[in-house]
C-alpha cells in the first residue's frame, strides 16, 4: 500500500509538472526549431531532476515499517494529538513538496535577458534595408545651419547603430546647405568609428538640399524601415514604406498604423538616453 501511495504521489507530481510546463511553453514566442530543441533539452533535464529528487525523498522500508507500527500501536487518549501531528506534518510536507517542485520549474524557465542585437533585430522585424536621417537621430545637431559650424555624433546611439549595420543595409541621409557641412558630417562619423565596423561605408551617406530630396532618396531605395524627425516626411512616406520610426520628443499622435514613435533611436530599442 505504501508503494502504491508513493507511485500515486509521483504520478500527481508529474501531472502537475506537465500542466505547468505546457503553460510555460505556450507563452514562449517566437518559437522555432532551435528554441524547441533547447526547451525539450531543459524538459528532459528537469524531469530527470524531479525523478531523482522523488526517489531520494521516498522513505526506506525500515522507515515505512516504523510509521506503520506507530499508527497501529494502541494508545490512550493522550496519543491522539501525536497522531494528528503526524498527519498534519505529512500534509504540510505535501504542500512544501509542491512548492519546491514549482520552484525548480520556475528556476529553469526564468526569462533570459535578450542581447541588444536580438532586441534590434526583433524590433525591426528582420528588416533588411533601413534608411535614417542624421540630424536629431544620429547627430546632436538639429538643423542644417548648425552643421555649417560643427557636427557631433551622439555617443549613446553608436551601439545601436552598430547592431543595425550587422544585419541591415543601412543608409544615412541629410539635408545640408554647403559642401563644408558634408565634410564635417563625414568626418564626425569617421571619428566616431562608424565606418570601421564594416557595415557602413561613406557611399551610403547621402546628402541633398531639400526635405523633398530626402523623401525622394527613401522612395528610390525602398527600405523596410525609414527613421526621421520631420512629421511631413513621415506623413508623405507612410503610403510607400513598410515601417517608419518618427523620432520626436513631443510624442505626437501616430499618423498611420505602420508609423512608430519614440523620443530617440536608443529609447526605441530599450536603451536609456545618456546625453
Amino acid at each position: 500500500m505504501a508503494d502504491d501511495s508513493s507511485k500515486e504521489e509521483l504520478f500527481q507530481l508529474l501531472k502537475r509538472f506537465g500542466a505547468y510546463l505546457t503553460v510555460k511553453i505556450s507563452n514562449l514566442a517566437p518559437f522555432n526549431y532551435q528554441t524547441s530543441r533547447s526547451i525539450w533539452a531543459l524538459v528532459g533535464l528537469v524531469t530527470a531532476i524531479l525523478f531523482t529528487w522523488k526517489i531520494l525523498r521516498t522513505p526506506t522500508g525500515h522507515q515505512r515499517r516504523q510509521h506503520k507500527r506507530r499508527s497501529a500501536t494502541p494508545g490512550v487518549s493522550g496519543a491522539h494529538p501525536q497522531s494528528n501531528t503526524v498527519i498534519s506534518s505529512s500534509g504540510a510536507f505535501s504542500s512544501s513538496e509542491d512548492s519546491r517542485a514549482q520552484d525548480v520549474i520556475d528556476e529553469f524557465f526564468q526569462p533570459v535577458k535578450p542581447t541588444l542585437g536580438q532586441i534590434v533585430r526583433q524590433r525591426l522585424s528582420d528588416g533588411r534595408k533601413v534608411t535614417c536621417q542624421l540630424l536629431g537621430v544620429i547627430l546632436e545637431e538639429s538643423s542644417p545651419e548648425e552643421l555649417q559650424t560643427h557636427a557631433t555624433v551622439k555617443s549613446s546611439v553608436l551601439e545601436v547603430l552598430l547592431e543595425i549595420t550587422k544585419f541591415s543595409d543601412l543608409y544615412l541621409m541629410e539635408r545640408i546647405l554647403d559642401d563644408e557641412s558634408e565634410e564635417k558630417v563625414l568626418s564626425a562619423l569617421d571619428n566616431a568609428g562608424v565606418f570601421t565596423s564594416g557595415g557602413l561605408v561613406k557611399d551610403k551617406v547621402l546628402f541633398c538640399s531639400t526635405e523633398n530630396g530626402r523623401s525622394s532618396f527613401v522612395r528610390q531605395l525602398e527600405p523596410d524601415w525609414h527613421i526621421d524627425t520631420n512629421p511631413d516626411v513621415i506623413f508623405q512616406l507612410a503610403r510607400f514604406i513598410k515601417y517608419q520610426l518618427h523620432i520626436s520628443p513631443n510624442r505626437p499622435e501616430r499618423v498611420a498604423s505602420n508609423v512608430f514613435i519614440s523620443t530617440s533611436l536608443e529609447q526605441f530599442f530599450g536603451c536609456p538616453d545618456r546625453n
